[in-house]
């Protein structure tokens, strides 16, 4: 069984709004090794389609992009993609596949079947995973800015706090922070 690792970008106030972060090629490429070590994507239905409206327009070359953007572009093309959504049925975009029917049921399917991990991308769903207690790593990269304002992690709460024990901590040179938790069970 692989792991659900949750994963994103986050100011240090807690933001999680896609456009708050740096988005350089150190950021792109902390992302794109994060991929290639996991074995599928999981992502809600609203984050699939910010991804979908952009990212393959740039693998294919229709996008001006810097080579670390191209990078993680080509090989996001190439990895296996899940969309929980119970409103759309299609998914066009190149190795994507819908999770429907019981969240926790399928979720936990999917685990089982990718030994490699699951990297999850969205804030929202990452909120419902946690409350059905299915993320077991976290890995963080809090960028150097307070916001003040927009989506935040966890902001329609968890019914309890979550213990986590820290794995590591990795500084990059653009201030930001690769934080790597595991979630302490028991």
């Amino acid at each position: 069984m692989g792991l659900l690792t949750f994963s994103i970008n986050v100011t240090v106030d807690g933001c999680v709004d896609h456009q708050e972060g740096i988005a350089d090629d150190e950021t792109h490429a902390f992302f794109t090794r994060l991929m290639d070590d996991g074995g599928a994507m999981l992502w809600g239905r609203v984050t699939y389609e910010m991804m979908e409206s952009y990212w393959p327009a740039v693998a294919r070359g229709d996008e001006e992009a810097p080579p670390a953007m191209r990078e993680w572009a080509i090989k996001l093309e190439a990895k296996q993609k899940f969309v929980v959504s119970s409103t759309r049925t299609s998914f066009p975009w190149a190795n994507s596949h819908q999770i429907a029917g019981d969240l926790r049921t399928s979720v936990q399917k999917l685990k089982d079947a990718t030994p490699a991990g699951v990297l999850l991308g969205s804030g929202k769903l990452a909120t419902e995973l946690d409350r059905l207690d299915l993320i077991d790593e976290y890995k963080f990269l809090v960028h150097p800015r307070i916001v003040g304002r927009g989506p935040t992690l966890y902001e329609s709460g968890l019914p309890s706090t979550r213990r986590l024990a820290l794995v590591s901590a990795t500084p990059l040179r653009n201030g930001a922070v690769a934080m790597h938790y595991r979630r302490v069970r028991g």
